[in-house]
């Protein structure tokens, strides 16, 4: 009965004190755009070759124009090979293919400067397989904006 009257007390006691007045907005200033998630545009090469055909042309067409529309900071080119090759070889033959769609890229009025490329190598497979495979889903190079 105590506890009831002591709570009932500090209620009464609470209910007196005025509400402070809501805060007042945020002076304006500049807009702070969300995290963007990054685009990737996937391009592919047949067997032990690093030139852009058609079919990659086309996607990075898109990938340039995404570029262009504005928003983006920077470029990342990568190339890869599957596991049919030495590990050196297939380490020059994915800089070949990642060189060639920078070049490509820059072509299509991507400013070098924003463009960075490498390549992987048969590290980092799309589909894992054994050595010596032949798997066209790893021979490929991903631009990432």
């Amino acid at each position: 009965m105590k506890r009831a009257m002591i709570a009932c007390s500090l209620l009464a006691v609470a209910a007196c004190v005025p509400v402070p007045p809501p805060l007042a907005p945020p002076p304006p200033g500049p807009v702070v755009a969300g995290p963007v998630s990054a685009r990737v545009f996937t391009v592919f090469f047949d067997w032990n070759r690093s030139r852009v055909g058609p079919d990659a042309m086309a996607v990075l067409q898109q990938a340039a124009a995404t570029y262009r529309a504005g928003g983006v900071v920077s470029v990342h080119v990568a190339g890869h090979t599957d596991t049919s090759g030495s590990i050196r070889y297939n380490q020059r033959l994915s800089e070949r293919r990642a060189k060639n769609v920078a070049d490509a890229l820059v072509a299509m009025g991507v400013p070098a400067q924003t463009v960075v490329f490498g390549g992987v190598g048969e590290n980092d497979l799309a589909v894992p397989t054994p050595f010596g495979v032949r798997e066209p889903r790893n021979r490929r190079v991903t631009v990432i904006e």
